[in-house]
């Protein structure tokens, strides 16, 4: 019993229990016959979105007002450099990779540049870096589509043992982002500064130096995803990371990481990701368009912001 108690007082725990929920009404509604399908694509898509979602998490764990608006764009422009570098040749896989890594840890270093130097607010900072990238992507772009390697091509479209590739790669991330948040001093530091600033400093933290680290880690995670969209989508295109702007921070709110920061949830993304992927899936199902899933998310995002609240003040 008590057991039970301590696992519903998770915050990540909700975020399953809806997604089982939504997963067992779509079933339902479809006989039953596509479990597997709907598991599996489940799985797959949701793993883009655990991915920019891990790197928008240690942003807003730094605390209020840290954002990255320029995961859509990086993860545009790394896509088209590093499709059009490899043209579709297999020994070019492992050198696009490395240069989507490279442009990720570039508009990292800007975003903090702008935040720290310019002393604007990170929502200013980033989504001026935002249209900056996507000027550079669609330059870059010019309208072309460049298929990507086979060998690429066939690792993001494919699963092992029932498990989507892309899947297996979102875990390994979010093991080494739990690694980090739970058991280094890096974790600790970031926990401190979404905490208070001020104190982070008198405690001789190295503030800018964690900050900087966060904001080039989330954009080298939103390059990685980049890459391996538009491997998988068969091409990069100049909106394929539109969707993820409110998705990276969405994940994170309902997964259960807390807005003010210092405190990060990484199940929950998982739990969060899954959830609004099968949320999609049963309102397609229902007939129901794009806009009623954007304002089904905002009300949601809205719901769980004011639980959260409550919780806290009944806390308090």
């Amino acid at each position: 019993m008590n057991a039970l108690r301590l696992l519903v007082q998770k915050p990540w725990i909700w975020s399953f229990a809806a997604t089982a929920i939504v997963w067992f009404i779509t079933i339902m509604f479809t006989g039953g016959a596509s479990a597997a399908g709907l598991s599996q694509a489940a799985l797959t898509f949701a793993a883009f979105s655990i991915i920019v979602g891990i790197g928008q998490m240690f942003v807003i764990t730094l605390g209020p007002g840290n954002i990255d608006l320029s995961v859509p764009a990086m993860m545009t422009l790394s896509g088209t450099v590093a499709l059009k570098l490899m043209g579709v040749d297999n020994a070019m896989i492992l050198p696009g990779l490395g240069v989507a890594v490279l442009l990720g840890v570039a508009v990292g270093i800007g975003n903090y540049a702008f935040i720290k130097l310019l002393r604007i607010p990170p929502i200013i900072a980033t989504l001026s870096m935002s249209f900056i990238v996507q000027s550079m992507a669609i330059w870059t772009n010019r309208g072309i589509r460049i298929k990507p390697p086979a060998l690429l091509a066939d690792f993001t479209t494919s699963s092992f043992f029932g498990i989507p590739n892309v899947a297996i790669v979102a875990f390994v991330l979010s093991v080494i982002a739990w690694v980090l948040l739970q058991k280094s001093v890096y974790g600790r530091w970031i926990s401190a500064i979404g905490q208070s600033i001020p104190a982070a400093r008198m405690a001789g933290i190295p503030v800018d130096g964690v900050r900087l680290a966060t904001y080039v880690l989330c954009a080298v995670l939103a390059s990685l995803c980049g890459y391996l969209l538009a491997s998988f989508s068969g091409g990069a295109a100049l909106n394929m990371g539109s969707e993820y702007l409110l998705m990276s921070i969405a994940v994170v709110v309902i997964g259960g990481t807390a807005v003010a920061g210092g405190d990060s949830n990484v199940p929950g993304i998982w739990g969060a990701s899954l959830f609004l992927f099968l949320v999609v899936s049963m309102l397609n199902t229902y007939g129901l368009g794009a806009g009623i899933r954007l304002v089904m998310t905002g009300i949601i995002i809205i719901a769980v912001i004011m639980v959260a609240g409550g919780r806290k003040r009944g806390r308090a």
